[in-house]
C-alpha cells in the first residue's frame, strides 16, 4: 500500500513503543517467505488461501461501513476506479503466482531480495509514462540490476532450479510494481478498505481458477501447514500493512520505505534460524549490492518528489516511487 506522508511537525517524537511497532512490522513482513518455504502445501494454493482468508477478515467490515462506495464502483460515478481495483487484483495474482513459487525453488534470501526490485520496476514504469527520473534513481537502478545479475549468476552456476526461482522472484517484483501503479489510481477517490477488499477478492478468484485448472490441491494439509497459512494472513497480509501505515504518523515516509526493505535480511535470518537455510555464499555480494541499489532508488525518488512539492515542476517531473506490498 502506498503510504501518505505526514508533515514532520505533526509527528510525535520517536519513543520505545514506536520502536516496538517497527520491530513487529518488520518481523511480520519478514516472516512471509520463511512461512511459505515451511508450509507443506503448493505455493499457488497458499497464495489463494492467504488472499481468500484476508477477504474473509476484511469483507464484513468493508461491506458494513462502505456499502455506498461499493455500489459506486459497480455502476456509479466511480466505475473507472472499480476497473482499476480489478486490474490491480489481476496484477496482484500474477505477483503471488510468480513470487511465492520462487520461495520454493530458490533460497528465502534470494527470493525476498529479488522481489524487492519493485521500486526499480516502478521507476521504469514512471519513465514509460513520461515522467523524468533523477540521476540518483538511474544510478540506483544500475546498481540494483548489477547486483541482481551477480546473485542470479551465482545461483545459475549451482542449480538451474534456483536460477528459475530467481527469475520468478524478479517477475514477482515487476508484477508488484504493476499492482501498485493500478492501486495508486484506484485509491485516489476510494478508501483503502474498499480497495483492498476488491483487490484481494479478484486476486483470490483468479488464483482459484489457476489452481482448479492446474489440478493444484486446495486441501488435505496437516495442522501445521494450516497454522502457517493463518500466520501468513495475520502477519504479512494484514498486520504488516497495518503497522507500517500506523508508523507513518510517527516517522517519515522515506524512513518507512527503507524499513520495508529490511524484509530481505530479516527473512534470511528467520530462514537461517528456523529452517537452517542459507543462501549461496557466492550470491551474497550480489544480494547486498541489489539492496543498496534499491535504497538509492527509494531515497532518490522521494527526494525528487519533495523538490517537486516545494517548487512546482513540469508535468513530466519526477515523483516519489511507491513502496512495494509487504510480503
Amino acid at each position: 500500500m502506498l503510504p501518505v506522508s505526514v508533515p514532520p511537525h505533526h509527528r510525535p517524537s520517536l519513543h520505545p513503543p514506536t520502536v516496538g511497532v517497527v520491530v513487529l512490522a518488520v518481523l511480520a513482513v519478514a516472516s512471509s517467505a520463511p512461512l511459505v518455504a515451511f508450509a507443506a502445501a503448493p505455493a499457488l494454493a497458499i497464495a489463494f488461501w492467504r488472499n481468500l482468508l484476508a477477504v474473509g477478515a476484511l469483507g464484513p467490515f468493508a461491506l458494513a461501513r462502505r456499502r455506498a462506495e461499493f455500489r459506486a464502483l459497480v455502476g456509479g460515478a466511480r466505475r473507472r476506479e472499480g476497473w482499476y481495483c480489478v486490474l490491480s487484483g489481476v496484477a496482484l495474482a500474477a505477483h503471488f503466482a510468480t513470487w511465492m513459487p520462487s520461495v520454493k525453488l530458490t533460497s528465502v534470501a534470494a527470493a525476498t531480495a529479488l522481489v524487492a526490485t519493485q521500486p526499480v520496476w516502478q521507476g521504469l514504469i514512471a519513465r514509460g509514462q513520461g515522467r523524468r527520473l533523477p540521476p540518483a534513481v538511474w544510478a540506483g537502478i544500475g546498481v540494483a540490476v548489477g547486483g541482481a545479475v551477480l546473485a542470479s549468476g551465482a545461483d545459475f552456476a549451482v542449480s538451474g532450479r534456483a536460477f528459475a526461482g530467481d527469475l520468478l522472484a524478479v517477475a514477482g517484483g515487476l508484477f508488484a510494481a504493476v499492482y501498485t501503479a493500478f492501486g495508486e489510481r484506484a485509491r485516489v477517490s476510494i478508501s483503502t478498505t474498499t480497495y483492498t477488499t476488491v483487490c484481494y477478492g479478484v486476486c483470490a478468484l483468479i488464483l482459484l481458477v489457476i489452481c482448479l485448472v492446474g489440478g493444484v490441491p486446495l486441501g488435505g494439509y496437516d495442522t501445521t501447514t494450516w497454522l502457517a497459512i493463518l500466520a501468513l494472513v495475520g502477519g504479512a497480509q494484514l498486520l504488516g500493512h497495518s503497522m507500517f501505515n500506523h508508523l507513518l504518523r510517527r516517522i517519515p515516509a522515506t524512513t518507512v520505505s527503507v524499513l520495508i526493505l529490511l524484509e530481505a535480511p530479516g527473512a534470511a535470518l528467520i530462514a537461517w534460524a528456523w529452517l537452517g537455510q542459507l543462501p549461496q555464499v557466492a550470491a551474497l555480494p550480489g544480494l547486498g549490492l541489489l539492496l543498496a541499489g534499491i535504497v538509492v532508488v527509494v531515497l532518490g525518488g522521494v527526494r525528487a518528489g519533495r523538490r517537486a512539492v516545494l517548487a512546482p515542476a513540469p508535468a513530466d517531473a519526477a515523483t516519489p516511487l511507491p513502496d512495494r506490498p509487504a510480503g
